[in-house]
């Protein structure tokens, strides 16, 4: 079989492919049906006799604003004080569930 087989289509993505050799190691080709991106890192972990294979959770990207910090006309740094601020009443008391009467 030189192609990925679907079978069972009305169970969901379930496909058949060959394991090959590829250098030292075996490679599975997985379908383009599964919608797998070339290059993207995958976990693969066996669990009694099956593998199952998954992609490696990425990090949120993290923006550095330490080069625009300066750059843009009327943004500047808070101060200390400008960063202090009075918390305001909240009536916590409103959110008391417990029923007093009981």
């Amino acid at each position: 079989m030189s192609k990925a087989e679907k079978i069972a289509p009305d169970e969901g993505k379930i496909y058949r492919t060959k394991v090959f050799k590829s250098g030292n190691s075996v490679a599975l080709r997985l379908p383009k049906g599964l919608g797998i991106e070339a290059g993207i890192e995958m976990i693969l972990r066996e669990e009694h006799g099956r593998y199952i294979a998954e992609p490696v959770s990425r990090k949120p990207k993290k923006i550095d604003l330490t080069g625009i910090a300066g750059s843009m006309p009327g943004l500047k740094p808070l101060t200390a004080k400008e960063r202090e601020f009075e918390d305001s009443p909240r009536d916590w008391h409103l959110l008391d569930t417990s029923d007093s009467s009981r």
